[in-house]
């Protein structure tokens, strides 16, 4: 019999890294997250390589930058040959489920090649697209309809639930994705659960970036909110379950998000930008190998998380994978996050503890374009006075110094991605 431990993945969509308690978020919204980042391992600086969902998701299946698999926008499917964490779990003799939001196929329902070597699989490619808040529908793997009762969140947790309850002749691998604080694309709306909102709305504080750029959050903000309580209380009843079913302690839990949003404070949507309110996430770890190692400080990126999910699963870690294990407890070394930009633009981005840079691709198209020949200076913001990014040092001269020390670690950082090494254009 295998001691390998269970493995879920609890992966939102569009979460800021400042909506949960461990983050300073005075609502008390996220009881659950914030007592599993206590007891186990708290990710205190975690981010996104890529701001877009389908980008995002295609690193966190492979390990890869979106710019390494081809998946550097969105509506580019997985190629079909990519090796997923599935596989890697598969070949270690785990069962493999995958629950919720898939986004890296070509169509819905999701044909089986491109499920990325999933077994047990419940879901949607665009969930946004095939369900609503209280009308769930996903499909199954014989790609048969499934509608599932109760609001989205809980829709999908429950199926979780039904899942882990078992039975299991192995330990098994579950990948649970949900659309939710995302926005309800065909009508730009944050739809919380009934009542939600309207409790919250006297209740909340916008963050110093929202309440300073406006953007939609007057509109949206208590709604998003709401949205990610309803998901605290499913990660809640998630653990509640895996207790009672004697699984808790033998179980990897990840909470992580894909991106973050800034409300159409930054461009005209909602991610797609060098900022924190885009970039930066909540991630915590909690189980065999993680508890009580509490905050682990470095820097810690998306495409570092496939390596340290196999790592703690006792499992090889493939060489091609682009990203490096966290090990809890250690002191990181970690100086720079490397963030590559769609969609909106052609930008990459480097962040240190301290600084955050971006480049820009002048006249790139960020929906056809995956990277550029040459880059302008944009952005420069210094992180320990500036959090929300308010302030933009771009063009101050008494910082050309650090500029060209972030403009040489930024082409270092693209060439070790994959890419060839580019101009970056001073500012001023």
């Amino acid at each position: 019999m295998t001691t390998h431990p269970n493995v879920i993945v609890f992966f939102t969509d569009q979460q800021r890294w400042d909506s949960v308690g461990m983050h300073g978020h005075p609502a008390g919204l996220t009881p659950n997250f914030d007592r599993m980042a206590k007891a186990g391992m708290f990710v205190k600086n975690s981010f996104t390589c890529q701001p877009v969902c389908g980008p995002a998701r295609s690193a966190f299946q492979s390990g890869l930058y979106p710019t390494k698999t081809g998946c550097y926008r969105n509506s580019i499917p997985l190629p079909r040959g990519q090796k997923t964490l599935a596989h890697h779990f598969r070949d270690g003799g785990y069962e493999t489920a995958y629950i919720g939001k898939w986004h890296l196929a070509s169509s819905d329902p999701v044909h089986k090649e491109e499920r990325g070597g999933y077994e047990h699989w419940q879901a949607a490619n665009i969930l946004e697209f095939t369900s609503w808040a209280y009308d769930t529908v996903l499909f199954d793997a014989d790609n048969n309809k499934l509608k599932l009762p109760g609001y989205r969140v809980d829709a999908l947790t429950d199926a979780a639930i039904r899942y882990i309850d078992g039975p299991h002749a192995k330990p098994y691998f579950l990948f649970l994705s949900f659309l939710e604080p995302h926005h309800q694309n065909q009508h730009d709306d944050y739809p919380a659960p009934d009542g939600y909102a309207d409790r919250l709305r006297d209740r909340l504080t916008l963050p110093p970036d929202l309440a300073a750029l406006g953007g939609t959050s007057q509109q949206h903000y208590p709604g998003y909110m709401g949205m990610i309580q309803r998901l605290d209380e499913a990660f809640g009843r998630l653990i509640d379950a895996l207790k009672s079913l004697g699984q808790l302690d033998d179980t990897i839990i990840l909470f992580s998000s894909d991106h973050g949003c800034h409300f159409k404070t930054r461009n005209s949507e909602y991610k797609r930008s060098c900022h924190e309110a885009s970039v930066r996430v909540p991630t915590l770890f909690h189980g065999p190998g993680f508890t009580g190692k509490g905050v682990h400080e470095g820097l810690v990126s998306l495409i570092d998380l496939p390596p340290t999910l196999l790592a703690a699963a006792g499992l090889p870690v493939p060489s091609e994978m682009q990203g490096r294990a966290i090990v809890p407890g250690a002191v990181s070394d970690d100086e720079t996050m490397f963030i590559q930009i769609s969609e909106s633009h052609v930008g990459r981005a480097l962040r240190t503890h301290r600084w955050k840079y971006e480049v820009v691709a002048p006249g790139g198209d960020g929906w056809n374009d995956k990277d550029a020949s040459s880059y302008a200076e944009t952005f420069l913001y210094d992180l320990d006075a500036d959090p929300y990014e308010l302030d933009n040092k771009v063009a101050d001269p008494s910082l050309a110094g650090l500029r060209a020390e972030l403009r040489e670690k930024l082409i270092g950082r693209m060439v070790a991605a994959g890419e060839s090494a580019p101009e970056i254009v001073p500012a001023g």
